[in-house]
């Protein structure tokens, strides 16, 4: 059989499979693993799966993955999501829509020091959401900033989402973290702006909250920001400085919020069993589609399909922006029915080398992607932070939570425009890392 004609019957069972609901990382194992028997041989294609996998959990950099994930445990564990918004609380609550506005800025803050944005719905759900429900805000209002505020957690380092990334496209993690820095400050700013503005055309769905705050109170209140600072500092600060890599960034993270939860006795021993487990089934999910994809992409490479692909779209003559709007199209489209890790492995085998050809900038692509991958966290029916915040407090109807975290989705797409045009936005930072 021709090459080219297997792979694409490769890619018809990989879509039955999916849609059959099987596993996407043993989808993608199964069907690179016919591919490669297809193409060469049973004793080639046999070997190949057992060294992915064993190259998949061996590889030392990959330590990066679970030590991301604890960092946002402990950090939770900890208290650090509560005092973080009641400190900013404190500054913004006298404002139109303060408590949404404080909520944006303290997840901002949280997502220096947590690499999950599912795990940051969920703390932040059960932290804010009472306190704004308590003061008249309206139910949707209030679930869909949650909802989106984590998406900022995609995009501010640490993020599984550049390290996946980065696994997959042989990328520096490093420069993919550091890269995500402004943008994820841009859609923080660009979010309080929606709040403000969406409350200012309603102000019924945000009440201004009674009684003041003396200076000395607002100033008394930033104590509690003072370890998320710490922690930021000596990890990313260190990374971006070239005193650690990012794997070294990662434990020493883990190690300084573990010091500081049981130094605070704020970690039993429940919790911490509880933090290790969740870390391990994040970890292993994570790794074993980095495995699938891998496999998948040899047999992608032996069909010669993303050269194919590659000539294909230089043969249509168009502009390679036109190009990236249809990728763009086909990850939003994407991200109504996959979670963002799955949809980043089932597609960066023939997207990355595509747009590499195109000319594109790796690392700005990157932050590109992340973003892609952050509107399908809150896009219907799989918007895994929609779920978060809807399984946390059920009594709020999910199609509400989706309806008040359009308005924000609409911002995150108009921060992917804005990085398009000024990809120096994306680039600036990890141009001037050390080393």
């Amino acid at each position: 059989m021709d090459p080219v004609n297997a792979g694409i019957l490769g890619c018809c069972l990989l879509m039955v499979l999916l849609f059959l609901r099987m596993p996407i990382a043993f989808v993608m194992m199964l069907t690179g693993f016919l591919g490669v028997w297809k193409l060469t041989s049973l004793e080639a294609a046999l070997p190949m799966v057992a060294r992915t996998l064993y190259e998949s959990v061996s590889y030392y950099p990959f330590t990066i993955i679970p030590l991301f994930v604890i960092m946002g445990g402990f950090a939770d564990q900890s208290g650090i999501t509560g005092r973080l918004y009641d400190s900013f609380d404190k500054w913004f609550r006298r404002l139109a829509g303060g408590l949404g506005i404080a909520t944006i800025v303290a997840i901002a803050g949280f997502s220096a020091i947590s690499g999950s944005s599912v795990a940051t719905s969920a703390a932040f759900a059960k932290t804010v959401i009472p306190e704004m429900r308590r003061y008249q805000y309206a139910p949707k209002f209030a679930g869909g900033i949650v909802a989106a505020g984590a998406t900022i957690d995609f995009l501010i380092p640490p993020s599984i989402g550049f390290v996946v990334y980065g696994m997959l496209t042989e990328q520096s993690i490093g420069k993919l973290l550091i890269a995500g820095m402004l943008p994820g400050l841009l859609l923080s700013l660009v979010f309080v702006i929606i709040i403000m503005s969406w409350v200012k055309i309603n102000p019924a769905i945000a009440p201004v909250p009674p009684g003041r705050v003396t200076f000395g109170e607002k100033v008394r209140a930033l104590k509690g920001i003072w370890e998320t600072l710490l922690v930021f500092f000596i990890t990313i600060g260190g990374l971006y400085f070239g005193f650690v890599n990012p794997t070294e960034a990662g434990g020493i993270g883990a190690v300084a919020l573990l010091i500081l939860a049981v130094a605070k006795r704020e970690l039993n021993w429940k919790e911490f069993v509880n933090s290790l487990f969740e870390t391990g089934r994040v970890s292993a999910m994570v790794l074993f589609l980095v495995a699938g994809a891998n496999m998948f992409s040899y047999f992608l490479a032996l069909s010669t399909i993303p050269s194919a692909v590659s000539t294909w779209i230089g043969a249509l003559g168009v502009s390679k922006y036109v190009v990236l709007v249809m990728v763009i199209g086909i990850y939003f489209v994407l991200g109504c029915f996959l979670d963002a890790v799955s949809m980043m492995v089932l597609t960066m085998p023939v997207v990355f080398p595509l747009m590499m050809n195109l000319g594109f900038d790796p690392i700005w692509f990157g932050v590109v992607c992340v973003m892609m991958m952050n509107a399908g966290l809150i896009t219907p029916p799989v918007g895994l932070n929609v779920y978060t915040v809807a399984g946390t407090f059920p009594d709020i109807p999910m199609n509400e939570i989706f309806k008040g975290a359009l308005p924000f989705l609409l911002g995150l797409l108009a921060v992917t425009l804005l990085i398009t045009f000024f990809p120096t936005i994306a680039t600036f930072l990890p141009a001037q890392m050390k080393g």
